[in-house]
């Protein structure tokens, strides 16, 4: 595999741990298939060549002692887990912070591997959430859109510690374990956690993730069902494709106050102000505009209510306009990122989520596990998630009129919030426990290890 960076392109031999750096020819402007059936595909400034004939092959199991396959010196396997970030993160950086605990119970070791940009202030709040969670956590600089000096610190970290499974979990992660993989014999894992944002040359990104590099990895953990369909849609075999739909720890995000009393301390609203309220980063997939004008007509329709969104993003100045033009701006705040989502949620009389498109939305299994009455679109795994007038409202993406009618609804009715919220909590206690995912992605680890269910327990 090869990757041309600025004016210089980057050759992984196959052969060998040897990296070397030669002038990139001009056929690497273009994408073309040879007759030995190596494909050359340039994107934005990459250009990666992988032989087509490896799409039809199963990926070869990693060789590893019998000793090895159990960690070092008979230690238990060590699985790294492995994501870009930029600021103060997101919902998958959540489960991957939550689950070295859960996994040191079940018989593995983990450490949380996260590139970032240099003098990113956001990413305190991913260390703090670390500290809370007791996560290993490990920061690595990421100067560029694809900075070698990352991936030789990734080759070296993934050596020292015998990393046994690589865990990705985005589209550039995926490619830095494919040519780890190549210096250090382990085995790789991903999980899609969805395509969302489709800003820039991402949906390029994209397009090579689902076509060059799920395909190589041995396992593909989709989080809904939907971004299941996807994987398969872009050619992965079904046979490497798992569905293990996102969970929550329930014991960890639940009520501590009264919504009145939370409420009042939290945001100074009586008893009779609804609080209406997001969490999410601030661009287009969240539908956030929607959300300001469907409460914009409720609340000019006479209801005493106050809108509150949490989150970071490039469309923050837009949606700044965007309340300045609302009429109603006394009663809309972007209070910008929050640390105690517990507190935040628990505040609200009714979640908004808007989104034209999710995976699995963590912030929607928080809200319900705190017992929050939820409005959400029906998009990504949502549906197998909210039951439609019994734990929460769906509604179809894109609709402002249909925010709108949800929110009078609700708002009319506090027997019905009461009901979504109690069923809810009920919904996520019995059937989305974060131990029970972490026991399902164990026997993937336990499949690509060629160990028995039993060998990874204690």
């Amino acid at each position: 595999m090869a990757l041309q960076t600025g004016h210089s392109m980057i050759h992984v031999s196959r052969q060998s741990t040897i990296i070397r750096r030669v002038q990139p020819s001009s056929a690497a402007s273009a994408i073309l298939k040879t007759t030995t059936g190596i494909t050359c595909t340039t994107i934005a400034n990459a250009t990666f060549f992988t032989d087509e004939r490896e799409l039809n092959q199963s990926p070869s199991p990693t060789t590893r002692s019998p000793n090895a396959a159990v960690g070092p010196n008979g230690r238990r396997p060590l699985v790294m887990h492995a994501r870009v970030v930029t600021s103060t993160g997101g919902g998958p950086d959540k489960t991957i912070l939550n689950s070295p605990r859960f996994l040191n119970d079940l018989g593995y070791d983990a450490l949380c591997a996260f590139l970032r940009p240099p003098h990113d202030s956001g990413f305190e709040s991913i260390r703090a959430r670390a500290k809370e969670q007791s996560a290993p956590l490990i920061e690595i600089e990421d100067c560029s859109k694809f900075d070698w000096r990352a991936v030789r610190q990734i080759v070296k970290l993934c050596r020292d510690r015998n990393v046994a499974i690589w865990h990705a979990h985005d589209y550039k992660t995926n490619l830095i374990g494919l040519i780890a993989k190549r210096f250090h014999a382990m085995s790789l894992v991903t999980t899609a956690h969805g395509w969302v944002n489709f800003s820039g040359h991402t949906p390029k990104y994209y397009r090579l993730d689902k076509r060059w590099f799920l395909p190589r990895y041995e396992k593909v953990i989709c989080v809904s069902s939907t971004v299941l369909e996807e994987c398969l849609a872009s050619g992965v075999p079904g046979s490497r494709c798992v569905l293990i739909e996102n969970a929550i720890d329930h014991e960890q995000f639940c009520r501590r106050r009264p919504i009145a009393e939370a409420k009042l301390q939290r945001f100074g609203a009586t008893k009779d102000q609804l609080v209406i309220g997001s969490i999410g980063r601030l661009a287009e997939e969240k539908g956030f505009d929607l959300l300001i004008a469907a409460f914009t007509r409720v609340v000019k329709n006479g209801m005493d209510a106050r809108l509150v969104i949490a989150g970071e993003g490039p469309d923050q100045e837009i949606l700044k306009r965007v309340i300045a033009e609302s009429g109603v701006a006394d009663r809309i705040e972007l209070i910008g990122f929050c640390q105690d989502t517990v507190g935040f949620l628990e505040s609200l009389d009714i979640f908004v989520l808007s989104s034209h498109r999710e995976g699995l939305p963590n912030v929607v299994l928080e809200a319900m596990a705190v017992g929050t009455a939820v409005i959400a679109t029906k998009v990504g795994g949502v549906g197998r998630l909210v039951d439609d007038g019994v734990n929460g409202r769906l509604i179809e993406s894109g609709s402002m009129e249909q925010i709108a009618a949800a929110l009078e609804e609700l708002s009319r009715s506090i027997e019905m919030r009461v009901r979504f919220a109690e069923n809810a909590v009920q919904t996520i206690a019995q059937h989305w426990s974060f131990r029970r995912r972490m026991e399902k992605v164990v026997n993937v680890y336990a499949g690509v290890l060629g160990l028995p269910d039993s060998a990874v327990t204690n």
